[in-house]
């Protein structure tokens, strides 16, 4: 039960009356005696709570950033209406923006009611509880009862790099041929014959066709198609560090959807794995149209994990999922002390067998400081940024001496800068 503000103010009016006209305890017990009979009967006439049955529908899933609408529906199965309020009750983060509405649901009736979210984190976010307050006639008391209503709405990583896909898109269509703007870079795939330009390479001539054409023609090639990328997202302690209002393990998933995005385009198989100690995510032997939202919806509910990294598991999980030469794509940390105590021991083994990409989200803020000279506690905070920066530099050059490829940008560019990656070394021939 429940009462309303009616109810206070009818008390009030009944304690103004009992004090003026006739202020004794014979008064106040008959006022209370008032209030609490039409207070019962709002109770007993009030429509039943129990008679409702109520269903979800809706928007099951939404990109981070994006509203999204969820619809329940109220039947009255019951002989009294049921008026007054219902709350649709959402976790903070769903950000629900008008989850109260008021009700009017005759007697074998019913009404639809929308709640508009808007998520401020990824995941999934299940709907609370729905609760109704039903008042009765006089608008003094209520029932009210509160009952689960199962629903979830995944919120999708936002992919805002997808901006740069039509430019690396045009780029990639440059490589393989379809455009007018002739590329010179080798790949390994025999496409045609022309005649020598200037410029051309002299070790793609090809010289039997020469000598039956009697004019100097060179080989043509394209860059590889269905080669394995494997994009491996590090969930351990290092991808919880945050830059600016959100963690890194957030920047590298927008850099491995525009890097799926474009393989996938360029006729790659794109497979993800997500780890820490344990596999978290996983995505294999998904193609076509399918890879893109096959990635966010492994995605979505990701979230760092406190612990470091089983490399060597790791490595072992790698190499089951890639039999054949793969470009592995491992979006992790440089910090110095986690590369040198656990990637470097299992790098041998992984360059052996594959082309490996590092990426690391750099944090802007660290340049800043470097530059910083006002005074004592700026210059302290400078030589500490630039010690920093001077670690990831030596951890760079010390993957680039295994022949690895190092990606370190800031979250903005970080995307667009491994796709750059990947296109040069498809165009190098090197997947």
């Amino acid at each position: 039960m429940a009462v309303t503000g009616r109810l206070g103010a009818l008390a009030l009016l009944g304690a103004l009356g009992v004090g003026l006209l006739a202020p004794s305890w014979s008064g106040i017990v008959l006022v209370q005696g008032l209030l609490f009979t039409l207070a019962g009967l709002d109770v007993v006439l009030a429509g039943r709570i129990g008679t409702l049955v109520m269903t979800r529908s809706g928007a099951e899933s939404v990109r981070l950033g994006e509203p999204a609408s969820v619809t329940l529906t109220v039947t009255n199965t019951g002989s009294l209406a049921v008026r007054g309020t219902l709350r649709d009750a959402w976790p903070p983060s769903a950000g629900a923006v008008n989850n109260r509405h008021p009700i009017v649901v005759p007697a074998g009736q019913r009404r639809i009611l929308t709640t508009v979210l808007r998520p401020t984190r990824r995941g999934d976010r299940p709907a609370s509880v729905v609760t109704v307050r039903s008042v009765g006639p006089f608008g003094l008391a209520a029932r009210q009862r509160s009952r689960p209503v199962a629903w979830s709405v995944r919120v999708l990583p936002p992919f805002e790099s997808r901006r740069h896909l039509p430019s690396r898109l045009a780029r990639l269509r440059e490589l393989d041929g379809r455009t007018l703007i002739m590329v010179r870079g080798q790949g390994s795939e025999f496409d045609s014959l022309r005649d020598y330009v200037l410029g051309d390479d002299v070790r793609s001539i090809d010289w039997r066709a020469t000598a039956r054409r009697q004019n100097v023609v060179v080989r043509t090639w394209r860059p590889e198609r269905d080669r394995h990328i494997l994009v491996v997202l590090d969930t351990g302690r290092t991808s919880a560090g945050r830059v600016g209002d959100a963690p890194k393990l957030d920047a590298a998933m927008d850099a491995a959807l525009l890097l799926a995005a474009l393989g996938t385009r360029a006729g790659d198989r794109v497979d993800l794995l997500a780890f820490d100690r344990t596999v978290r995510a996983s995505v294999q032997g998904v193609g076509g149209a399918q890879v893109l939202p096959a990635f966010v919806n492994a995605m979505a509910p990701l979230e760092p994990v406190l612990v470091e990294v089983d490399w060597d598991r790791l490595a072992a999980e790698i190499q089951r999922r890639a039999g054949h030469r793969a470009l592995v794509v491992l979006l992790t940390g440089l910090e110095a002390s986690a590369v040198q105590a656990g990637l470097a021991p299992v790098l041998p083994a992984l360059v052996r067998r594959h082309q490996l990409i590092v990426a690391s989200v750099a944090d802007p803020r660290v340049v800043e400081m470097a530059a910083g000279r006002g005074d004592a506690e700026q210059v302290y905070a400078s030589a500490a940024a630039e010690r920093t920066r001077l670690g990831r530099r030596r951890t760079t050059a010390e993957l680039s001496r295994h022949t690895v490829e190092v990606v370190d940008a800031p979250p903005e560019l970080l995307p667009p800068a491994l796709a750059d990656r990947y296109l040069k070394l498809k165009a190098a021939g090197r997947l």
